[in-house]
């Protein structure tokens, strides 16, 4: 009987780390998301919760003008992750709305939510994006910490 050969082995080898290595990141973004569902201690409600819930409570002060920004605020994120991106956008410049009291969703908003919302380490790209696209972002400056 013939022993297997050694390529085989090897072959063997590389679909396994293959394997282990996206299932791993796999995982890595479903306990993330996971996280995002866990209520907080002191309301009850989760992340994605409040969410939800902004977005709902601004979804009248929309208008054509505001969604239009939003499209292009977020035409640079990868498109499996955008809807993602503009959900938790459109939460975060929804909430800036409704407590400012304003009548519908401005640009100031989305530029102010857009800044807010994106993480810290994302800040250089979206400073490149405004720049490039010139809208002026110069009274939230001091957001970009």
């Amino acid at each position: 009987m013939n022993s297997t050969p050694e390529w085989f082995l090897y072959f063997i080898a590389f679909w396994t780390v293959v394997l282990v290595v996206f299932v791993s990141i796999g995982g890595f973004f479903m306990f993330r998301k996971f996280l995002k569902v866990l209520p907080k201690k002191e309301d009850g409600k989760s992340k994605l919760d409040w969410q939800n819930y902004w977005v709902e409570r601004s979804r009248p002060l929309w208008t054509e003008q505001s969604k239009a920004l939003l499209d292009k605020l977020t035409s640079p994120v990868p498109g499996a992750f955008r809807d993602i991106a503009k959900h938790s956008i459109a939460a975060r410049i929804g909430q800036l709305a409704v407590e400012s009291g304003a009548a519908e969703v401005t640009e100031a908003h989305c530029i102010e939510g857009y800044i807010l919302a994106t993480p810290k380490r994302d800040h250089t790209f979206l400073i490149n994006f405004l720049e490039k696209n010139q809208i002026d972002y110069a009274p939230y400056r001091h957001l970009l910490g």
